[in-house]
């Protein structure tokens, strides 16, 4: 069993605060067991809570649905509304009435709420409710960051699930740290996949999920769209990963490799699918000197590197891409919001103006992130290996263009122990980074 000590932690902060706790995250992350397990298991052996007045039900569990059958009989459990089957709320209320009838508080343990009919008004009607306590877990569009409190009119305490990091896998298999990190940059943090009890079963089953969970989702979800684009679509992406994108490049590469026609504005349509569904992340670029944000090119991680090599087939796992998707990840991970920095600055060239002076060209450099979280900032550069002066001017420059105080931190693969540069950069190995929480603050 993995540890997701951090995500319990999170969900036991929040118990009792009369809001509706929603864990939300991409399908196979582990909500459910995160929920119906972990924090099951918590509330009876550490809070000695009724195993009676902890009401779990999953909406995409046919033995619950049909527990709501003899509820209306006349009326049918499910209905199909725009490709999504839900269930009926009436017959799901009478269910949860009929079965917290004793005094005390109850604990609702509810799994793919988005299932459930008219569930935002469901869930609101509980918190008229002192002794129901309620914790749900979704995958649906609806539960994304920005729309949880305006849902819930305030009253949502959201906890995001990301998939494995590489310190709660590595604590979860009997490896060393550096057999762990090959593991982990090829199949990446789906708990489903990592037990899996070989190379050739790790592959089928993430190759599986994508096509018959992700996939199989979005086509339900937009069943006008055109599959095979879509499918499409997301493996041009998954090339890309940490590489400036927008819409047109994406366009333009169809029609350069696949000979199609896929506009613009349909990969836009896309990408934001993609994101809904939890797939990938998009970054803005942040202009350092500016304080604002460039909308495009932007850049785009996923949010599980296993499913972004089975979308290729695990043909193409360049090192180098991949391990600055995980750092971004572990930066999320740790409660950080993340954004691409863009340093512009004034270079002078060998030309001289009419009045014999040097003219001076506007350039762009990047740092690969900027994390902040509160008052805490930092700027992080990401690099396979630093062998040689070129390698090390490459890195440094854009950190040596950024005029405040906030610490500036370089994360190389194949590095020693962390070190101070004369310049005050911090430069520490991955595993280091990874493998402890605190590691920014050396």
């Amino acid at each position: 069993m993995f540890n997701r000590d951090i995500y319990l932690n999170k969900l036991i902060e929040g118990q009792n605060n009369q809001l509706v706790k929603v864990i939300t995250g991409i399908r196979r992350c582990g909500k459910s067991f995160l929920l119906n397990g972990i924090f099951y298991n918590y509330l009876i052996k550490e809070k000695n809570i009724d195993p009676k007045h902890i009401i779990r039900f999953a909406f995409d569990n046919e033995e619950d649905i049909m527990k709501l059958d003899s509820y209306f009989p006349n009326k049918p459990t499910t209905k199909k509304v725009r490709g999504q089957l839900l269930i009926d709320s009436r017959k799901f209320l009478s269910y949860i009435d009929d079965n917290t009838k004793e005094d005390g508080v109850y604990y609702l343990l509810l799994d793919e709420i988005q299932n459930l009919e008219n569930f935002v008004r469901v869930l609101n009607s509980f918190l008229y409710k002192e002794n129901f306590d309620v914790y749900v877990t979704g995958s649906n569009s609806r539960f994304l960051s920005s729309e949880v409190d305006t849902e819930f009119g305030g009253r949502g305490y959201r906890i995001h699930l990301l998939p494995l990091s590489f310190n709660e896998y590595l604590k979860g298999v009997d490896i060393d740290k550096k057999e762990a990190f090959d593991e982990y940059i090829r199949y990446g943090g789906i708990p489903l996949v990592q037990l899996q009890s070989s190379d050739v079963n790790k592959v089928n089953q993430a190759i599986s999920i994508g096509k018959e969970t992700y996939l199989k989702d979005l086509e339900e979800r937009h069943p006008t769209a055109n599959k095979d684009n879509l499918e499409e679509t997301l493996r041009v992406i998954a090339s890309m990963i940490s590489t400036p994108i927008n819409p047109t490049r994406i366009e333009n590469t169809f029609k350069s490799n696949y000979h199609l026609a896929v506009m613009d504005d349909t990969v836009k349509d896309y990408i934001k699918w993609f994101e809904e569904a939890y797939l990938i992340n998009k970054v803005l670029k942040y202009d350092v000197k500016g304080r604002t944000y460039i909308g495009t090119p932007f850049k785009i991680y996923f949010e599980d590197i296993g499913i972004r090599n089975a979308f290729l087939n695990f043909r193409d796992v360049d090192e180098t891409d991949l391990i600055e998707n995980i750092v971004y990840n572990e930066l999320r991970y740790r409660g950080f919001s993340v954004d691409v920095g863009s340093i512009k600055f004034y270079c002078k060239t060998d030309r001289l103006d009419k009045n014999k002076k040097p003219i001076y060209i506007e350039k762009e450099t990047e740092v690969d992130f900027i994390a902040t979280k509160g008052s805490k900032k930092y700027y992080i550069q990401v690099a396979l290996e630093i062998n040689n002066e070129e390698k090390k001017e490459q890195e440094y420059r854009s950190l040596r263009k950024i005029n405040d105080s906030f610490k500036k931190i370089i994360i190389v693969k194949n590095d020693a122990k962390p070190f101070y540069t004369s310049e005050g950069f911090l430069r520490i190995n991955l595993l280091d980074f990874l493998t402890d929480i605190h590691s920014l603050d050396l």
